[in-house]
């Protein structure tokens, strides 16, 4: 690239002048914007307006600026006039984008020099160049011109300057290409750097953000660490709290064993004991059948007697003197360890000493000589003898209530049995 005259001047955003260069023509780019449809002749006084061409190799930035130059400038800086260039509202990467601009007739030179329009991006650098134009009304002498041999001689000097600010030109477009081959080159591994860079910058966020989450698992894993330890220790004291119980119900358990043992031997005594009281039971229900059944005989003997008592009732105080004649004598009481009192009774029917006139006395009873008159139900006498007697609940056997302590031993003895 060509060497710079001084540095890019750059504008802040409330400066009405725009940015400019001072650099060499052959370090421009004419070739990225083309002018189109330029005029030899605008007519002074008047508005006029530019068209030029955006080509695929710019991008258009808020800071470019269309100028109108004098031919045979040198830097941005001797621009006369400008305007800035609008931003297309569509910025394709693969095609052309046709611009205008329209210049006032107040800001354009009064003068009939030479002039041309030039593309300035932001940083104050040519991208593209029109053919020279003069401000001037065209006339029939700009037809057909006639011309003094002076004059001619002048306007082949300047075609031949023309020629050779053409041909400068025309070398620095060649060169200027060939630097913005070199310049498309290196915007291309620019671009490419800044590509690696943006993706490096990406990868660095990425792993910025994993940083964060790794450590915020990592905070909130030692915060779940601190939490399993608090619950390990935990978990310890309440194994020791369970061992020691464990420990407390074996010795429990032990003891209850052992307990267990000594029931199970004292269990067997006592189920000894209870198959000799089953054998008892059996024995004495086999002798309270017995006992039944002789208390039957009896009962049965019981009743005959009454029975006989009865017909005894009936007999005529004659009947009764006849027997005391010839007593008969009174049925053996078996079983019976006091004798039966109603045979008592019929003993002193026998006995007739009192005569037939007492006939009261076959109402007295046996065990308190208490008399019932005649009058008096048998059933009543009955009850009355039967109230001083005590059976015997195995064998049925009577006793006086009077001698409870013979009852007593009677019924021990069975026990004995």
């Amino acid at each position: 690239m060509g060497a710079e005259l001084s540095q890019t001047s750059t504008m802040d955003e409330n400066s009405n002048e725009p940015p400019t260069s001072a650099v060499l023509l052959d370090s421009c780019h004419f070739s990225q914007v083309v002018f189109n449809n330029v005029e030899k002749f605008y007519v002074p006084g008047g508005d006029i307006t530019c068209y030029y061409t955006l080509t695929q190799n710019i991008l258009p930035r808020g800071k470019d600026w269309v100028g109108i130059f004098r031919v045979g400038w040198k830097t941005t800086r001797e621009y006369y006039t400008f305007m800035w260039a609008p931003l297309p509202s569509d910025i394709p990467s693969d095609t052309t984008v046709q611009q205008q601009i329209q210049f006032k007739a107040y800001y354009l030179p009064k003068d009939d020099e030479y002039y041309q329009f030039c593309y300035v991006d932001q940083d104050g650098l040519v991208r593209g160049a029109s053919v020279p134009f003069q401000f001037r009304a065209e006339t029939e002498d700009d037809i057909l011109v006639v011309t003094t041999q002076g004059e001619v001689e002048e306007i082949e000097i300047q075609n031949k300057n023309l020629r050779k600010e053409n041909e400068e030109l025309k070398a620095s477009c060649a060169s200027l290409q060939k630097q913005n081959i070199d310049l498309q080159e290196e915007v291309k591994n620019t671009q490419e750097l800044q590509n690696n860079l943006e993706s490096l910058r990406s990868n660095t966020e990425k792993l910025e953000q994993e940083l964060n989450s790794l450590k915020k698992e990592n905070k909130h894993l030692k915060e779940l660490g601190d939490c399993r330890e608090a619950e390990l220790h935990q978990l310890k004291e309440q194994i020791q709290n369970v061992t020691s119980d464990k420990e407390y119900l074996e010795t429990r358990m032990k003891t209850v064993l052992d307990h267990m043992d000594q029931l199970q031997q004292q269990n067997c005594d006592l189920m000894k004991e209870l198959e000799e009281q089953k054998c008892l039971f059996q024995i004495l229900e086999v002798k309270k059948k017995e006992a039944d059944e002789e208390n039957q005989k009896l009962q049965e003997k019981h009743e005959g007697l009454m029975r006989h008592l009865s017909q005894a009732r009936e007999v005529s105080p004659f009947s009764i003197a006849s027997q005391a004649q010839a007593p008969v004598p009174a049925p053996r009481a078996e079983g019976l360890l006091f004798g039966n009192p109603y045979c008592a009774a019929e003993a002193n029917l026998g006995a007739g000493a009192a005569g037939a006139a007492d006939i009261a006395s076959l109402r007295k009873c046996p065990m308190c000589d208490e008399v019932f008159p005649e009058e008096i139900a048998t059933s009543q006498y009955e009850a009355h003898v039967q109230s001083h007697l005590l059976e015997c609940p195995v064998c049925s056997e009577s006793f006086d209530k009077s001698k409870k302590q013979v009852f007593y031993d009677h019924v021990f003895c069975h026990g004995l049995e």
